[in-house]
């Protein structure tokens, strides 16, 4: 067994949980067209033309 994730399952969780974010890593959520960190709050908001 290795401690590497798996590249499929990885992909599906950043789909499901959305990016991750940029300043501590976190999984964020995606809620109304922003992604939410669970840490910062509101970090991205999907209009956001910058992103």
């Amino acid at each position: 067994m290795t401690d590497r994730p798996d590249p499929e399952s990885s992909r599906a969780d950043e789909d499901r949980r959305g990016p991750p974010c940029p300043f501590c890593e976190a999984g964020m959520d995606k809620r109304h067209c922003k992604y939410v960190c669970p840490n910062h709050g509101v970090v991205y908001d999907c209009s956001d033309p910058f992103r």
